[in-house]
């Protein structure tokens, strides 16, 4: 059956299945499908601290991409992602950050992140980053 997940698929996932910690690698699984079709993943769960106060800083995450030969193992994705909880890193820079290492592990034919950071101080941020980006 095409699109089937074979057991080749499961090599190279060391994170899947075990107890494990913050880690910032991303594991990806092979593609079966040569369509174009929209991937989104999202958690309202992330955390990094201001590089300046130390105080923690909340945002909802949306990450939606097109695969070309690789998708992205979500467990990875949660533990990449938890990796920046004590991190001290502007918001603009983190969700730039996670855009570049996610099209480094997939090599995608189109991706997006959207960060919402919690209001602080009267001010919400949305920083939104994609590849490839706008051409001028």
């Amino acid at each position: 059956m095409a699109g089937k997940t074979k057991t080749n698929d499961l090599k190279g996932l060391t994170l899947l299945g075990k107890r494990t910690k913050p880690v910032r690698r991303l594991e990806t699984f092979p593609n079966h499908h040569r369509r174009d079709y929209t991937v989104t993943l999202s958690t309202d769960e992330f955390t990094c601290v201001c590089p300046k106060t130390g105080q923690p800083d909340f945002a909802s995450i949306s990450i939606q991409y097109v695969p070309d030969r690789k998708i992205i193992e979500s467990k990875s994705l949660k533990l990449y992602l938890w990796s920046f909880r004590n991190e001290g890193v502007f918001h603009e820079h983190v969700t730039n950050i996670i855009l570049e290492d996610l099209v480094a592990a997939l090599q995608p034919r189109w991706c997006r992140v959207s960060a919402e950071f919690a209001v602080r101080g009267g001010i919400a941020i949305k920083v939104e980053a994609e590849y490839p980006g706008k051409k001028e």
